[in-house]
């Protein structure tokens, strides 16, 4: 067997990619997603599908703007932690050493290292928490202040387990305005935007580039129509959800963290903010400092997620591969975590292939449905499969297909349902166009085509 390329995703498993997200957005009835995919911060794929704006249909284009929610934690992880490598700050401080109205309170021991990681027993957005359906304004830096002081802040002991907190990544806002003297807007931009040259990254909602922002969406488990969700302000949580991005800076930003690399951080402060402090649900997923931590097949991944009111988002980043894909989504209902865990799945069924390429294959590849539903004739890197893109992870049960001759292509394995060891016929046109397809069970397949 040929050694396969353990840094590079082949463009025809990027191809395969991008037209599998453009049919889930469609199948899924998901208003828009945004893409990127990179390989050592260098972009491989961009694509923007579906619409901005639904009920306007706006179309959505790689500049679009989305709120990218948590991701906004890492932002301030990376931050501390540039402040900590400037002898400014020390993970191991307690928080009150900074925040001098929370002298005195239950949270006043708590250190930084704590709040990055989550593992300081705060209470997670307050006892009223409406500001996450836009019934009341998020908290102020007041108000803020207020909640953390109050006893019922401190939920949980410090390092009973991991307990999700925004409260926590505001008050690291809080730390950050005490340290620098300048606001955290200027603070992360000056250490963290600026060096990076990321333009279409910030901490807050900007109205000024209110047509800039996709819009945001309601689900469809409430209703028969989506509606369109007003951006909003995030004030004091800002360092926890406030940020908005494109899917190309996402990448950017993500590839910075990646070993090696020194723009942002020191290789010790990167193994620090990627070693994991938490398990999140047993060995699957876990928490480090402002990133998260999963398990997606052979591939060890750091990223975050993000879900602000009408937007859902996603960034895996894998330091063996040295690949980052983001995925952004402008619905409640949005599924950017399968749709970028995907990737990572498709790139372990072309690396785990044992037969042989084909070097004519994209003749056969395309996009076919029956009766039962549609299946795919996929390219990855150079070898085909027929894989089912109805399913959240494309990868599942995948059927091995070899070429025959002009016209045929053999099921050589996959799961015990599948028609293998038999063939499946094509009948081209003249030109070269698929007419149909014979496929499993000796069903005719047409080609399928995605309605607008």
């Amino acid at each position: 067997m040929t050694e396969r390329r353990q840094g590079v995703v082949g463009q025809d498993t990027l191809d395969y990619y991008r037209g599998w997200l453009a049919y889930r957005r469609w199948f899924l009835r998901i208003p828009g997603v945004q893409a990127c995919v990179a390989e050592d911060g260098i972009q491989r794929l961009s694509a923007a599908l579906g619409t901005a704006d639904e009920p306007a249909g706006t179309p959505l284009t790689e500049r679009h703007l989305f709120r990218i929610a948590s991701h906004s934690k890492s932002f301030t992880a990376v931050l501390v932690l540039r402040l900590v490598e400037q002898g400014r700050l020390r993970l191991d401080d307690p928080v009150a050493a900074h925040v001098p109205g929370l002298v005195g309170s239950a949270l006043a021991g708590i250190t930084l290292r704590e709040l990055l990681s989550h593992g300081g027993g705060v209470i997670r957005d307050s006892e009223d928490g409406d500001f996450w359906q836009l019934e009341r304004p998020y908290p102020d830096r007041e108000e803020l202040v207020r909640i953390t002081a109050e006893p019922s802040a401190a939920v949980l002991p410090r390092h009973e387990r991991f307990k999700y907190s925004n409260i926590a990544y505001g008050v690291l806002g809080l730390v950050v305005e005490q340290v620098t003297g300048t606001t955290f807007d200027e603070a992360i931009r000056k250490e963290v935007l600026d060096p990076l040259g990321l333009s279409d990254i910030g901490p807050e909602f900007l109205p000024g580039r209110r047509d800039e922002f996709a819009a945001g969406h309601s689900s469809l488990s409430y209703a028969t129509e989506r509606t369109v969700i007003d951006h909003v302000s995030t004030a004091a949580l800002a360092p926890a959800t406030g940020f908005f991005a494109t899917a190309a800076d996402l990448v950017s930003f993500y590839s910075a963290l990646l070993p090696g690399d020194d723009r942002l951080l020191s290789d010790d402060s990167l193994r620090q903010l990627r070693h994991r402090m938490w398990d999140v649900k047993e060995t699957e997923s876990g928490y480090a400092l402002g990133v998260s931590l999963n398990r997606v097949g052979e591939h060890e991944l750091y990223g975050h997620g993000g879900g602000f009111p009408g937007h859902i988002t996603r960034t895996l980043a894998c330091p063996k591969r040295r690949t980052v894909a983001s995925v952004l989504t402008n619905a409640v209902d949005g599924p950017a975590e399968p749709l970028a865990m995907a990737l990572f799945h498709l790139m372990d069924v072309a690396a785990s292939a044992t037969h042989q390429p084909a070097p004519a294959g994209a003749r056969f590849a395309g996009r076919f449905s029956t009766l039962w539903g549609v299946q795919d004739v996929a390219l990855l890197d150079g070898r085909l499969f027929a894989l089912n893109p109805m399913v959240a992870n494309p990868a599942d049960d995948p059927v091995a297909l070899e070429v025959v001759d002009e016209t045929s292509l053999k099921m050589v394995s996959g799961p015990g349902g599948a028609s293998i060891g038999e063939l499946m016929r094509y009948d081209f046109a003249p030109d070269g166009t698929i007419r149909s397809v014979r496929g499993g069970s000796g069903m005719t397949m047409h080609p399928f085509q995605q309605p607008a």
